[in-house]
């Protein structure tokens, strides 16, 4: 069984973008937590809005949902990524599409490790983090 697996639901392969596996671990690693599996699920903005709907009660587009069953430090999940919303991000924040799923997965892992983003104050702690991980693998 692979700790890191990528799959795509109803959307195209875009594997050639994805950033290596390595980045991530090593992520999960700075914040001394060890992987079981982490499974990430890329797909269209309708499949991630039913999920959405039918788990969180939310009627919103969201381009990531981080379903965590981790314990403790041993991160196990899965992080459902919509490329239709990462698409428009990289075009809102005038950035790649490879540094905005750079970005989206880290957020998702940083989620698994225990980050939070509901308040102001967390938002702004997994912006930093998110921005820390990035510049280190130069993305």
């Amino acid at each position: 069984m692979k700790k890191i697996n990528y799959f795509f639901i109803d959307t195209p392969e875009y594997k050639k973008i994805l950033p290596p596996k390595t980045w991530i671990l090593n992520c999960i690693k700075k914040e001394n937590c060890e992987i079981i599996k982490i499974d990430f699920m890329f797909c269209s903005d309708s499949y991630l809005n039913n999920l959405n709907n039918k788990y969180l009660n939310h009627n919103t587009l969201t381009d990531v949902i981080t379903l965590d069953h981790s314990i403790q430090n041993h991160l196990l999940g899965d992080v459902f990524i919509s490329l239709d919303r990462v698409k428009e991000n990289a075009k809102i924040y005038k950035t790649t599409l490879e540094k905005e799923i750079a970005r989206i997965m880290i957020h998702g892992v940083l989620h698994l490790i225990g980050y939070k983003d509901k308040s102001l104050d967390e938002k702004k702690i997994m912006a930093k983090m998110e921005n820390k991980y990035l510049k280190e693998k130069n993305i």
